[in-house]
């Protein structure tokens, strides 16, 4: 089924590592600070998923706020502390940086398997990620070489590509990589995701649900949606 394409396009967090169980414990411990200082109702493994997934950070952390009610200033780029939007963006990276150098990372075996099968029919692979830390997972789990290409939070905000669900993230891969949409696969696990792979007139959309759900990445505009990509080899 996905043979017929010509390049590949891959989320990083849920798709390649579970990096997204290290950001939702990061995500967690950043605001359960806040709401308690705040007197707002507490975390729920929820907010993840509604307003944090697949978002740039600083936009996801806006998003949560405004749901709970909560104002804050955007504050400026290097903020410390929980007082602002930026502080609080930047709190979880240093908690998930943290995690990482503490814990490490392991990839998804079926996706390396899909990977090391891609790459060895000469297949281009790219990672398009919202994070500002791909470089650094997929360093740490010893896949940096296989990908001619990372779009990551650091080139869109340093091209002024719009985050997903925009679709600009994939397409200025996809011209990394020497494609055109139609002839490109997407891999992605949150809704957001899939909403930008679809807007973004990809050949085909794979939806892996690693907990956002069948039905909303469906919903979203996934082609097919499979547990785990090992489905695929």
């Amino acid at each position: 089924m996905i043979e017929q394409y010509d390049a590949y396009l891959f989320d990083l967090d849920g798709v390649i590592t579970p990096t997204v169980l290290l950001h939702r414990r990061a995500w967690r411990e950043a605001f359960e600070r806040v709401f308690r200082a705040s007197g707002a109702e507490p975390y729920r493994e929820s907010d993840y998923f509604d307003s944090l997934d697949g978002r740039p950070r600083f936009e996801g952390v806006a998003a949560l706020l405004e749901a709970r009610g909560i104002a804050l200033p955007m504050g400026e780029e290097g903020d410390e502390g929980f007082g602002t939007i930026r502080g609080i963006g930047n709190a979880k990276n240093r908690l998930f940086a943290e995690m990482l150098e503490r814990d490490g990372i392991n990839p998804y075996p079926g996706t390396v398997r899909l990977i090391d099968r891609l790459g060895a029919q000469g297949k281009p692979l790219a990672v398009v990620s919202s994070s500002r830390n791909a470089e650094e997972v997929l360093r740490a789990a010893r896949l940096r070489d296989r990908f001619a290409a990372v779009v990551d939070g650091v080139v869109a905000a340093r091209e002024g590509l719009p985050g997903k669900p925009a679709p600009d993230t994939f397409l200025r891969a996809a011209e990394l990589l020497g494609t055109t949409p139609e002839r490109a696969v997407v891999f992605e696990d949150a809704a957001s995701g899939v909403e930008a792979g679809r807007a973004g007139g990809f050949g085909l959309v794979v939806g892996v649900d690693r907990g956002a759900g069948r039905a909303a990445l469906e919903a979203a505009g996934a082609d097919t949606v499979v547990e785990d990509l090992g489905e695929l080899n």
